[in-house]
């Protein structure tokens, strides 16, 4: 049986649309996993860390019954493709890949908390994602109430709307 899950992406070294772009675009060729909804993508200032550039973050979700603990191995993978490096801690990656909610499963491993246990703190995260919940609560919470109590919801611009965003990763050179 499929799970819903919604995914947070964000770049901000290179390309920082392209990289969103081709992550998606290998995100809908993991196996079982039917990509459903692509939000617009955002402009943010980077949290933490603040000597870096600004992010681009979007959202997305999508179908698959694969294992939480697969998904990820598959989304650690895109994350390499991409030349992701963690050297300093919410520092600038080329790419970064969030899950945010696996269907109704709460998990609390070392590797893997589901939910996304700073998804409420962080306007970046919850702006993109009410556009791919298309209406539904998010852990039996309003998306707008928790987006109005967020303190850093003034720091999201729209950067780009992705009408035909999902068409256009199949057009990526890799």
């Amino acid at each position: 049986m499929a799970n819903r899950v919604y995914l947070s992406l964000g770049s901000n070294m290179g390309d920082r649309e392209k990289n969103l772009r081709i992550a998606v675009k290998l995100i809908s060729r993991i196996d079982r996993t039917y990509l459903c909804y692509v939000s617009g993508i955002y402009e943010t200032e980077p949290v933490g860390y603040r000597e870096q550039g600004y992010f681009l973050n979007m959202a997305v979700s999508l179908d698959t019954d694969l294992s939480p603990q697969t998904f990820l191995k598959e989304l650690q993978h895109i994350e390499s493709i991409l030349k992701r490096e963690r050297k300093i801690h919410w520092g600038p990656r080329t790419i970064d890949i969030d899950i945010l909610l696996y269907g109704g499963l709460e998990i609390n491993s070392p590797e893997l908390v589901i939910p996304h246990p700073r998804m409420f703190e962080r306007a970046f995260v919850l702006v993109p994602l009410k556009e791919v919940l298309k209406g539904e609560p998010v852990c039996d919470r309003d998306i707008d109430e928790l987006i109005r109590v967020c303190s850093d919801r003034e720091g999201v611009r729209l950067y780009k709307d992705n009408t035909g965003f999902i068409e256009s990763c199949n057009r990526v050179e890799e």
